[in-house]
């Protein structure tokens, strides 16, 4: 079998599978759709600006956390900023956390806050993990002269 062939396949595979598995949603082939030859890092450019945000955003929501008296207020523009962001780029599970995580701040429950920051935390690196594995695969499937398949 082709090299090519089969690392492109692998890719597909791999990336359906983050389809499947709930890390994305169409908002992410929407932004992939967005990407051509004058710009052919636009999705690698917005989802690793998503990175920096996220982190930011989390050490931000972990400080909120941590303060006396809790600013319930603070700590929920910090969650909205950061599930507009994960809507962007399709990071799914990422967004519904977030959903959750408001609902304790308007609810002013601590403890789901502290639950939903770790489920946060978790999320976020799985994410970032698959999102930087596929970028690795893309990588390999153009420097072995291939091209990306549009799922």
């Amino acid at each position: 079998m082709d090299v090519i062939i089969q690392l492109q396949r692998q890719l597909s595979d791999y990336t359906n599978s983050l389809y499947r598995e709930g890390f994305l949603d169409d908002q992410f082939k929407q932004l992939q759709q967005l990407q051509d030859e004058s710009n052919p890092d636009f999705v690698v450019e917005v989802v690793y600006l998503f990175f920096e945000d996220s982190e930011r955003l989390i050490s931000e929501l972990a400080k909120t956390l941590s303060q006396q008296p809790m600013d319930f207020k603070k700590m929920d523009a910090h969650v909205h900023q950061l599930k507009g962001s994960s809507s962007s780029i399709g990071a799914q599970r990422v967004q519904k956390v977030c959903i959750a995580f408001r609902n304790y701040c308007e609810e002013q429950n601590i403890d789901g806050c502290l639950k939903c920051l770790q489920l946060l935390r978790n999320e976020y690196t799985l994410v970032k993990n698959r999102l930087e594995t596929m970028f690795k695969m893309e990588k390999q499937v153009l420097g072995a002269g291939g091209s990306i398949p549009l799922n």
